[in-house]
């Protein structure tokens, strides 16, 4: 016979500081929380929160979308300080940012990680006819 293994229950890990990582696209808004080592403690979307389409990229969606990951990451995990770090250039960027705020915790630092090419690829050559 097959032997049963009993899985241990998950402890809440309590954590008082972390990262919010929010990328603000032109289609769309994601924000994950975590925690200090880059482990996710909680996420949304535009989508998760309830909008379709063309509207998961509205500044509001925006707003919504990390209002609920800090709530999820307050009740679940006692998140009350985050550093938050932005990339790309969406129109949700700064509504993310006070979506945070206005979620109940305090910010420590912003930084902008958006990729920029030191130089990018090679120009295509110049048609001629």
């Amino acid at each position: 016979m097959a032997t049963q293994t009993k899985k241990s229950k998950k402890t809440k890990k309590i954590v008082q500081v972390g990262q919010a990582h929010i990328m603000a696209s032109f289609n769309n808004t994601i924000v994950s929380i975590t925690d200090e080592q880059g482990n996710v403690l909680s996420w949304a979307t535009g989508g998760s929160v309830g909008f379709r389409g063309a509207r998961e990229s509205t500044p509001y969606a925006a707003q919504m979308t990390s209002e609920q990951a800090v709530q999820k990451a307050k009740s679940l995990h006692g998140l009350e300080t985050v550093d938050v770090f932005i990339k790309w250039i969406g129109v949700g960027r700064e509504q993310a940012i006070r979506g945070l705020i206005s979620g109940g915790v305090d910010l420590r630092a912003i930084f902008d990680v958006t990729p920029v090419p030191h130089n990018g690829c090679r120009k295509k050559k110049v048609r001629r006819m």
